[in-house]
């Protein structure tokens, strides 16, 4: 039976009465500015005792990771890298010096339910695959762990769909949801590790070094998925790596760290095409060229900070802004000389 305009309007007021649930913002949300940096390091310190001893890895560290950018990290084994993102997760404490998130602090004591939500925000890759991945739980206990720890499902087909959706989605097959991690190589475990993480529906994401344990024909795989989802969800990600190459098809942005200090800070493309710092120059030779007569010509540059750098107390290197966007780790000298070498290079890339 048909309703008279009368009665539809008489339901359409009554609609119009009935209040619509507030929205409740979280304390990140309630901070967020959409100009500025999601991550904020500020001083950040981080050392390890050794006995009596402390060892310091990194120290007066400064580091901004722009909304929706993938940040690459590169720098040897050693030179702090992984810390810097296990810091951000509240793995490594922070000595000194503080982190901010959406301009909330996140490093040091904060308040559990801080620590609950943020479990929300901020999820990670892990490097290998195999160790990162519960051996006695079946793949669809290791993907939807996360959502029941929040429960962030209605019902238990809901909780189903959404892992059933997300292993299509990387990839697998659903009937693998009831597998274990040791029945699959080294590539599909990773995708169950991209998929834990991914489920969360997570703004910033930490990737340490996630295809450095895979095969390289599986390597760009990975990469794609990735850069897939960050496109997608409008992410942020710190991808943390040790070979410029990955590290500049994936970011927009690269960081070369060494012995815990950003000594180049710039757009990828811009940091291939004007190298300034000598330690970039030398993570640059290390590249393998496909050519090998260009390879074999090749030589190759290697880094020594007690020749390259001739600093002193009264004229200490800080990281300075050399061009719009570039950052050096320079002392008054070399940011005159590497201000000419620019010249060389020439203009500002526009990528």
């Amino acid at each position: 039976m048909k309703k008279t305009n009368k009665e539809k309007k008489i339901i359409v007021e009554e609609n119009a009465k009935t209040p619509s649930k507030p929205v409740v913002l979280d304390e990140f949300q309630q901070n967020y500015v959409a100009d500025e940096p999601i991550i904020k390091m500020r001083d950040v310190k981080i050392s390890f005792k050794m006995g009596t001893a402390e060892r310091i890895v990194i120290n007066h560290l400064n580091l901004d990771i722009n909304r929706g950018e993938i940040l690459g990290l590169v720098g040897e084994s050693g030179s702090g890298k992984t810390t810097v993102g296990r810091a951000i997760i509240r793995v490594n404490s922070v000595s000194a010096g503080e982190i901010l998130y959406n301009n909330v602090r996140i490093s040091g004591k904060i308040p559990k339910s801080r620590e609950r939500l943020l479990k929300t925000k901020i999820q990670m890759i892990f490097q290998d695959p195999g160790d990162s991945l519960n051996d006695r739980a079946n793949i669809d206990y290791i993907v939807s762990e996360g959502l029941r720890a929040f429960h962030m499902y209605e019902n238990e087909a809901d909780r189903l769909k959404k892992v059933t959706d997300m292993m299509i989605r990387v990839g697998l097959r659903p009937e693998y949801l009831t597998r274990f991690p040791h029945e699959f190589s080294g590539g599909q475990r990773q995708r169950i590790g991209i998929a834990r993480c991914m489920i969360m529906n997570p703004e910033f994401v930490v990737a340490d070094e996630p295809i450095s344990a895979l095969d390289v024909s599986i390597r760009a795989q990975v990469l794609n998925l990735i850069k897939q989802f960050q496109q997608e969800r409008k992410m942020t990600v710190l991808f943390i790596a040790h070979d410029l190459s990955v590290v500049k098809y994936i970011s927009d942005r690269i960081a070369v760290i060494y012995s815990g200090k950003i000594v180049e800070l710039a757009s990828a493309n811009r940091l291939f095409e004007a190298p300034l710092h000598p330690y970039t120059r030398a993570l640059l030779t290390a590249v393998p060229i496909p050519d090998p007569e260009i390879e074999k010509k090749k030589q190759i540059v290697v880094y020594n900070p007690a020749t390259a750098h001739q600093y002193t107390r009264q004229n200490p290197p800080s990281l300075r802004e050399i061009e719009p966007g570039h950052f050096v780790r320079c002392d008054d000298r070399e940011f005159e000389l590497y201000k000419k070498e620019l010249e060389r290079f020439g203009g500002e890339s526009n990528g």
